[in-house]
């Protein structure tokens, strides 16, 4: 391996703090991790699955078209349930799950969807097919 271990988190501050960590834990199935700190800016880790992690940090302004990531992306085995979910608890689906075959070489089948979260930050579903 080269000199990193591989991916450990991507930091985003959001508006609404509380109502992020709700999101990715209760709808997205994040677990809480280390939290830290103080009452004027908090920040929590949650883990996505094998200690990868987003960063949440309290006092953002929104997302939508500010930074210079374009949109996160999360696997999944089952894209249709997860949009599902997701659609119950109001978040904007921004295109409804599809099969693409990336043009790669050889052709890589997913099956994906694209949806707002609750900070407008741009959130990609990715099931490989």
């Amino acid at each position: 391996m080269g000199l990193t271990q591989g991916f450990h988190h991507l930091a985003m501050e959001v508006k609404d703090f509380d109502k992020s960590v709700d999101f990715y834990t209760r709808v997205l199935g994040f677990e809480k991790g280390p939290a830290f700190g103080n009452n004027e800016r908090r920040i929590i880790l949650l883990d996505a699955g094998n200690s990868n992690y987003l960063e949440l940090f309290e006092g953002g302004k929104g997302h939508a078209g500010d930074g210079a990531v374009v949109h996160i992306a999360f696997r999944t085995d089952d894209c249709d349930a997860a949009i599902e979910k997701i659609r119950s608890y109001g978040c904007e689906i921004t295109t409804e799950p599809k099969d693409v075959d990336l043009p790669s070489d050889p052709v890589y089948p997913v099956r994906l969807a694209f949806f707002k979260g609750p900070d407008d930050e741009i959130v990609e579903l990715f099931q490989e097919r």
